[in-house]
């Protein structure tokens, strides 16, 4: 796939790495663009002066950037947002304690999806700690990558995105269950930031699915 990745930070450039280590084109933009570029020359990426340029002519665009600048970047993707490319909002809207998430009785895919209704959103990697994204096996066995959104076209390209990094596709549903996948990913930060763990922790569901 070709992927274009907004944001250089820790989620960012850890999932630049595992989508180029996968085979895929992989280009990334950031605010700061000597974060964008080093990103690059560390994972074979190509750097991209802004963010529509980033989404131009991608299979799926990521948003990794803070939650709270979200929306911002959405709106600078232009036509990339509503010709097909797949927008994956990675965000966890904490709050400026890491102590509860700014939103309530919604999720912030949900808010996102509200304020550009053409745009193709998914919720996806948000319950994967960036240390995860390229190691996403334990004791022999996949991390689950759970994804939301109501398109279902785009959430099949998220699952083989997910799938092509080594994690176990999870369809949770409608972009509703966002809220659920933001919880979780809240539980899983909270439970590292508050037992001093190394941010190694990955989600699986166990037992009979079928």
């Amino acid at each position: 796939m070709r992927i274009g990745i907004i944001g250089a930070g820790n989620v960012g450039g850890a999932l630049a790495s595992a989508a180029t280590t996968a085979g895929h084109e992989v280009t990334v933009t950031a605010a700061n663009q000597e974060h964008a570029t080093k990103v690059a020359e560390q994972t074979g990426a190509t750097v991209a002066a802004n963010p529509a340029e980033a989404a131009q002519g991608a299979h799926v665009a990521v948003l990794a950037v803070p939650a709270a600048a979200a929306a911002e970047v959405l709106g600078q993707l232009g036509y990339a947002a509503v010709d097909g490319t797949v927008i994956v909002d990675v965000t966890n809207p904490l709050n400026d304690t890491y102590s509860d998430l700014t939103t309530s009785g919604t999720s912030h895919a949900e808010q996102l999806a509200a304020g550009a209704p053409q745009a193709k959103l998914v919720k996806a990697f948000n319950t994967i700690l960036a240390p995860r994204l390229g190691n996403p096996n334990e004791d022999g066995q996949p991390l689950d990558g759970f994804y939301a959104g109501d398109d279902e076209a785009a959430k099949n390209t998220v699952a083989q995105l997910l799938g092509s990094l080594g994690f176990r596709p999870i369809d949770a549903g409608g972009l509703r269950m966002a809220r659920s996948l933001e919880e979780l990913g809240f539980l899983n930060i909270s439970l590292n930031a508050r037992n001093g763990w190394s941010w190694q922790s990955g989600w699986k569901l166990v037992g009979p699915t079928a």
